[in-house]
């Protein structure tokens, strides 16, 4: 059995939903408005169709059902109507596993699912074609997507008709913008491009391959360039970006176009457009470009080249140096030569992380005393806290130098500058290859008390008074050593971050249920006080948690007096009151 057939039923997509936003999603897949289910062991994932295109997912989150979707409301922390549409479409598609049973104790048969796809399209095969023609005019009249999929079909073939003209328009209108466009409302205005996309992929023929190669540079000129007042996050626009840009090299190769003017254009898109979703270097081309076109895409890209000055000051993003140094890396990483890479790099020596780069060139290459010295002069070029990888770098180098001491030194600088979890772990890492663990943990680690005890008693203009020690870095430490006791003596000397408190929590169920249960009843209340739904689901896990602990020690009499206190403590908090009844509730049927 999958985790969601224990967690998806009607009766929890109902409680976890509501009376209201249950019967809508009810409708919504009655309709047919769930698309295809993308389900694995831990989670179902499939868009849905209502005033837009929303993807929805449900998942099994700490033994419970979690539910998330695009729309407005569950950006709010509700599970929505699109939530519960999903998880009835899987209910049908996998079946009830707790179906009534007959007066022989056996289950009735599920009864098969009509596709109504299969059921249309036999009654489109019996219609004479006048009528279909008539339908899909009237359809087309009320549906804009294929209204303009029809147009473009009917371009394609009309004598006298202008394709490439009709295509220009199509792309121009998809792509059009009013306004900056939010990522909740990305989903229409990438399926209108997308439908034009699916149009020009018919293009992709020997005939009408060369009018693909203009529309698809029209295409992704104006997509790019729409991006810049477009949220993005999901990438749907740049995946339909790349999809042009396959499409494009592949017409190229098909309709084999001017090579040095297929150069003079490819380098134009790669130095010129914003975001350079598509790879217009010419490695990429190089079976449509040829000899000639590689040498003339060479030629534009080492005349630009000259134009760059060196730089050694950051002295912020240069959009147009970033794309021409691209360009002429990609032409050095082609031709293998490395001198020539490097020199490349070199032009740009405005941080460590840059002769960190030179560096890893030269040791790929094997010329490892070169990059020794490039990632030593990295670190005597910005003395005062260069990046943390170029450490590491010569820390590895340093090791196999037997340069012991140096290697240590600046594994230290690091965890002194930042302490954390991951300097304190590249310590131990090093340490122990040196032997030498045991008396640099012990002084790692009166180095982090130190430092925690000065922290908390420093004032300042914004800090006036002493605070209370924060020892959330010496727990997580005590944890990734799965040192419970020191863990929980940490627990208890100051402030620790909640996560890590429910960590260590979990890791003391097993041996020490008590000691787990008094964490959890530490942290749930300033979960709850953070008045957001998802806050409340979070503490009534822990509250599930603390009750399956303490029903294994007969002590259910104890966890329901803890309810109580609940209700009383945030009675105010509606939403949460709503969830803990329903602890509650399955208390009593479990009885």
């Amino acid at each position: 059995m999958t985790v969601l057939a224990t967690l998806i039923n009607r009766n929890a997509l109902e409680s976890r939903a509501g009376g209201t936003a249950f019967r809508r999603g009810e409708a919504y897949f009655s309709t047919g408005a769930v698309g295809q289910l993308r389900a694995q062991e831990n989670k179902v994932s499939a868009k849905v169709e209502g005033t837009q295109s929303y993807r929805v997912e449900l998942r099994g989150e700490d033994g419970e059902l979690a539910a998330d979707c695009t729309c407005p409301r569950s950006g709010d922390g509700y599970c929505c109507k699109h939530c519960v549409a999903v998880g009835l479409a899987w209910l049908d598609e996998h079946g009830s596993t707790s179906l009534p049973t007959d007066g022989a104790g056996r289950k009735p048969a599920k009864a098969k699912r009509r596709d109504p796809w299969q059921d249309i399209r036999q009654y489109l095969e019996s219609q004479p074609s006048e009528s279909l023609v008539e339908l899909l005019l009237d359809v087309a009249q009320r549906d804009d997507r294929l209204f303009q999929s029809l147009l473009l079909k009917a371009e394609r073939t009309h004598d006298g008709g202008n394709a490439d003209k009709a295509f220009r328009r199509a792309i121009d209108d998809a792509v059009r913008i009013r306004g900056f466009i939010e990522w909740r409302e990305v989903g229409t205005y990438a399926g209108n491009i997308d439908q034009v996309v699916d149009s020009l992929a018919e293009l992709l023929q020997a005939d009408s391959a060369a009018m693909l190669v203009g529309l698809a540079e029209h295409a992704i000129e104006k997509v790019e360039h729409a991006m810049e007042q477009v949220d993005d996050s999901n990438g749907e626009i740049g995946g339909i970006v790349c999809r042009l840009g396959e499409m494009h090299l592949k017409a190229c190769t098909l309709a084999k176009p001017d090579p040095v003017a297929l150069a003079e254009r490819l380098f134009s898109f790669a130095s010129t457009l914003p975001f350079g979703l598509c790879s217009f270097d010419a490695a990429t081309y190089r079976t449509p470009l040829g000899k000639k076109g590689l040498q003339r895409y060479r030629e534009l890209a080492e005349a630009e080249w000259r134009k760059i000055k060196p730089r050694t000051d950051d002295k912020g993003y240069d959009p147009h140096r970033a794309s021409i140094t691209r360009i002429m890396e990609r032409l050095a990483e082609a031709s293998g030569d490395v001198d020539e890479l490097v020199a490349i790099k070199a032009k740009d020596l405005s941080s460590s992380y840059r002769y960190l780069g030179i560096a890893e060139i030269l040791a790929k290459a094997k010329r490892h005393d070169e990059a020794l010295v490039w990632a030593e002069r990295g670190l005597q070029a910005f003395p005062d806290r260069p990046h943390n990888d170029l450490r590491d770098f010569l820390v590895a180098v340093y090791l196999t130098r037997k340069r012991n001491d140096e290697a240590l030194q600046l594994t230290w600088v690091q965890f002194e500058e930042r302490p954390g979890l991951e300097p304190y772990r590249k310590l131990r890492e090093v340490a122990g290859k040196l032997g030498i663990w045991p008396v640099q943990r012990e002084r790692a680690l009166v180095w982090l008390d130190q430092a925690i005890t000065r922290e908390a008693a420093s004032t300042s203009r914004w800090k006036p008074t002493p605070s209370t020690p924060n020892y959330s870095l010496r727990l997580s430490i005590a944890l990734w050593e799965e040192d419970l006791d020191a863990a929980w003596a940490v627990a208890h000397q100051g402030i620790c971050d909640r996560t890590l408190l429910i960590a260590l929590a979990g890791k003391l169920e097993k041996e020490r249920a008590d000691d787990a249960i008094s964490l959890y009843r530490r942290v749930i209340p300033a979960i709850v006080d953070e008045t957001k739904n998802s806050a409340y689901e979070q503490g009534v896990r822990l509250v599930r948690k603390i009750g399956s602990l303490m029903a294994a020690q007969n002590r259910l009499r104890a966890f329901a007096d803890y309810l109580a206190e609940l209700r009383l403590q945030f009675k105010p908090k509606r939403n949460f009151i709503k969830l803990l009844d329903d602890v509650v509730r399955s208390m009593t049927l479990a009885k």
